[in-house]
């Protein structure tokens, strides 16, 4: 833990110094990080939740959710759906929540503990590449493309609470007591009170912000539109930072860990990103890139087309860099 406090002090000096110069570092081949393991899937891989004792990761080819001990790195369980998981995962309530498309759209539950399949529910994701969150007692999910935002009962599955969003907003999440949705047919994020599902404010990003991540007092988007990155400021619900990162286009992810942004899209499977500064610390590019998930001291990282998932040790990437 200490050394990569360290190594996070020694990019951050790199980054001021970047920023000072006007420098941007050149993408670099994806091959030259050295992945600790990759494992096939299925047809296709796609969505990432680590939990506390493993990784779970949606496949198609069959339909399952496969879990991951990252302990030894093997797959202990692959657990069949009905349904395509088509959204990103969530957990919470001792279960993993997983949106599924297909002909009747609907919303499995999976035990944490069990690995088996607790429920399917009749209330499905409004669209593919959507998106599900927990708060402290509830399970959200946007489940209407004319913007219904739908609070669920974990033990039921039975929809409490409808919140009216914009039209096509697709993803929620939850951080600081609010629920967070981006509008991808748009260029909004809206901000929901979680206790009372009242809107609190509703704000300006990039064009086209689909998947988003919070942490260190901020919720950053991923705007597919133009490629950049939008901060949105926990306290004030203000966009107050924009950061180019040129990789526009469908798909991808982002997650946040120790000031630092970690994102993915098609052809430049990973970047990252120095929250503080706003520079681009580094990028590297190639086949693959869809989703990704941080934990355990790791990027695991998805092959959607190849039917992959790659661990690849965080350490070792952010040592990677120049110094």
């Amino acid at each position: 833990m200490r050394r990569i406090a360290s190594i996070v002090s020694v990019l951050l000096a790199f980054a001021t110094h970047c920023e000072a110069e006007g420098i941007s570092p050149a993408p670099r081949s994806i091959n030259e990080l050295k992945p600790i393991m990759t494992r096939h899937l299925g047809a296709t891989a796609d969505w990432v939740e680590v939990t506390a004792d493993a990784v779970w990761v949606g496949s198609t080819g069959p339909n399952a959710v496969n879990r991951i001990d990252p302990r030894n790195n093997k797959v202990i369980a692959r657990v069949r759906l009905p349904g395509e998981p088509c959204a990103r995962l969530a957990a919470g309530f001792g279960s993993l929540w997983i949106p599924l498309c297909g002909a009747s759209p609907s919303l499995a539950r999976v035990s944490l503990t069990t690995n088996r399949v607790q429920a399917v529910y009749p209330v499905g994701p409004a669209a593919a590449e959507g998106g599900i969150t927990t708060s402290g007692d509830s399970v959200w999910m946007v489940t209407d493309k004319s913007g219904l935002l739908a609070r669920i009962d974990p033990q039921t599955g039975n929809i409490r609470q409808q919140v009216h969003i914009p039209a096509g907003s697709y993803n929620p999440l939850f951080y600081d007591a609010k629920i967070w949705v981006s509008r991808a047919d748009g260029t909004q994020v809206t901000v929901v009170d979680a206790d009372d599902g009242g809107i609190l404010a509703t704000t300006t990003t990039g064009p086209g912000p689909r998947f988003l991540a919070a942490g260190d007092g901020a919720v950053w988007t991923l705007n597919q539109g133009d490629g950049t990155l939008t901060r949105l400021d926990a306290r004030t619900w203000a966009a107050n930072r924009s950061i180019e990162l040129n990789t526009p286009g469908h798909g991808g992810d982002i997650a946040v860990d120790r000031g630092l942004i970690w994102t993915t899209v098609s052809k430049m499977p990973l970047s990252v990103t120095d929250a503080k500064s706003a520079r681009v610390l580094g990028q590297w590019q190639g086949p693959g890139g869809d989703s990704l998930g941080l934990g355990h001291g790791s990027i695991w990282l998805t092959d959607y087309h190849g039917g992959t998932i790659t661990r690849f040790d965080t350490q070792a990437i952010l040592a990677s860099l120049p110094p």
